[in-house]
C-alpha cells in the first residue's frame, strides 16, 4: 500500500493547499456560484411570492363564488319578464343548493347626484343581506347596513371612497344627506372593495349602496341582476356552480339563457401562469449557475497545465489515478460549495431585509426546497464541470509529465 493510499486525509490536505495557493482565482469562481445559487433561491421565492399574491387578487374579489346573469343574444334580445331572477330565486339558493353556505344579490341603476350645483353620473346598487360577505366589503368609515335596514326601505346607502370625496370633499359624508336622483339617503357608512375589480363589477369607482327593498319599492321593480351563492370549500365550487345553473333553469322558461360562472377557471389560470413565470425565470438562473460551472471547468483546466509537473511527480511516488482524479475533484467541489452556500447565505439574508423593511404579512417567502435545490444544483455543477479537467489530470503518464516544461 502506497503513501497515498495509507494516508486518505492526505488528498483533502492537498487539494486545500492547491486552493489557497491560488485566492484569488478560486474567489473568482466561487463568485459565480454564489451569484448562480443566490439567484436559484431568489427567482423560486419571487415566484411564489408573485403567485400568492395573484391568488390573494383574485380571490379578494370574493371567495369560493359562483354567480349568474341573464343573458340575451339574438331572438332572446328582448327577453321575458319571467325570465328575471327575483328574491325568489336567491332563497331557493339558500335553501336548496348544498355546499351553499351564503347567498346574495345585487341589481344596478344609472343614477345622477347633484354637486357644485351639476349633475354627476353614478351607479345606485340595491343589494340583499350577504352580500358585504360575499363581496369582502371594507367599511372603511361608518357601518355597513344592519339587518333591519336590510329587510326595509329605510333611506339610507354607503358611499365609495371616490364619490364621498367628490361629495364631501371638506366634511364627513357619514351622518350627511345625499341628493341621489330624487331620493334624499342618509349617509351611513363609506366602503371600498377589499381588491379592486377595477369597474370589472357592478361596483364602478363611484357607486351608491342602498337595501334592495329601497331600490325595489323606487323602481317599481324585484329583479336581481346579479346573484352570487357562496360555496364552503374551493372543492364545492364546480358542483355549486353546476347546481346553481340547473336551479335556475328549472324555475324559469326553457328559452331563458343565464351565464353563470365561478372564479375557479381564473384562479387555475393564474396558477398556471405563476408556476411558467417561475419555471422560466428558474431555467435563467440554471444557465447562470451552468455558465459559472464552465468558469470552473476553464479554471480546472488552467490548474491542471500548470502543475502537470506535480501530477507527475505525485503518480512517480507512487499516487494512483484515482487519487489524483479525487484531489482535483475535491478543489472542484470546495469552490462550488462555498460558493453554494454562500449563495444561499447572500439570498436569504437579502430576503430577511426586505422584509424586515414590508408591512406585516407582505414579508417575502423563504422556501427550504429552493435551497435544498440551490445547494444541490451548486454542488453537482463543481462535480460535472471538474470531472474532465480531474480525468485529464488523473491520465497523465508520470513520465510525460516529468518532462512537462
Amino acid at each position: 500500500m502506497t503513501l497515498w493510499e495509507r494516508l486518505p486525509g492526505e488528498t483533502w490536505r492537498v487539494a486545500l493547499r492547491a486552493l489557497l495557493a491560488q485566492k484569488m482565482r478560486a474567489l473568482l469562481s466561487t463568485i459565480g456560484v454564489v451569484i448562480g445559487s443566490a439567484s436559484i433561491v431568489l427567482v423560486v421565492t419571487v415566484g411564489l411570492t408573485g403567485g400568492r399574491y395573484v391568488m390573494e387578487q383574485i380571490q379578494g374579489v370574493g371567495a369560493n363564488l359562483a354567480y349568474a346573469e341573464l343573458k340575451r343574444t339574438g331572438a332572446q334580445r328582448t327577453g321575458a319578464l319571467s325570465d328575471e331572477m327575483t328574491p325568489a330565486d336567491l332563497e331557493a339558493v339558500r335553501r336548496e343548493i348544498p355546499g351553499v353556505i351564503a347567498a346574495a344579490g345585487s341589481r344596478d341603476l344609472p343614477m345622477s347626484v347633484v354637486v357644485e350645483g351639476g349633475e354627476r353620473a353614478v351607479t345606485l346598487i340595491g343589494v340583499t343581506e350577504g352580500f358585504q360577505q360575499i363581496r369582502n366589503l371594507l367599511v372603511v368609515r361608518g357601518r355597513y347596513f344592519d339587518p333591519d335596514e336590510l329587510a326595509s326601505s329605510t333611506k339610507v346607502c354607503l358611499l365609495t371612497e371616490e364619490l364621498a370625496a367628490v361629495m364631501f370633499p371638506a366634511a364627513d359624508p357619514v351622518g350627511m344627506v345625499a341628493r341621489i336622483g330624487d331620493l334624499r339617503l342618509t349617509v351611513i357608512g363609506v366602503f371600498k372593495e377589499r381588491v379592486s375589480t377595477f369597474g370589472a363589477s357592478e361596483l364602478q369607482r363611484e357607486s351608491v349602496l342602498v337595501p334592495f327593498h329601497l331600490l325595489r319599492n323606487f323602481s317599481s321593480t324585484d329583479f336581481i341582476k346579479v346573484l352570487y351563492a357562496q360555496a364552503e370549500s374551493p372543492d364545492a365550487v364546480p358542483e355549486v356552480t353546476r347546481a346553481l345553473e340547473e336551479l335556475l333553469r328549472s324555475r324559469h322558461r326553457s328559452g331563458a339563457l343565464y351565464q353563470v360562472e365561478n372564479l375557479t377557471g381564473l384562479l387555475a389560470a393564474a396558477r398556471k401562469i405563476s408556476t411558467a413565470l417561475t419555471l422560466t425565470l428558474l431555467v435563467v438562473a440554471l444557465i447562470a449557475l451552468g455558465v459559472s460551472g464552465i468558469g470552473i471547468m476553464n479554471v480546472m483546466l488552467v490548474t491542471v497545465t500548470e502543475r502537470t509537473r506535480e501530477i507527475g511527480l505525485r503518480k512517480a511516488t507512487g499516487a494512483p489515478e484515482r487519487t489524483i482524479l479525487a484531489q482535483f475533484l475535491i478543489e472542484a467541489a470546495v469552490i462550488s460549495g462555498v460558493g453554494a452556500i454562500g449563495g444561499v447565505v447572500l439570498a436569504v439574508t437579502s430576503l430577511v431585509l426586505i422584509g424586515s423593511l414590508l408591512p406585516a404579512g407582505l414579508a417575502p417567502p423563504i422556501s427550504g426546497l429552493s435551497i435544498v435545490v440551490a445547494l444541490g444544483a451548486s454542488a453537482a455543477v463543481g462535480v460535472v464541470f471538474g470531472y474532465l479537467p480531474a480525468r485529464q489530470a488523473a491520465s497523465l503518464q508520470p513520465v510525460d509529465a516529468l518532462r512537462y516544461e
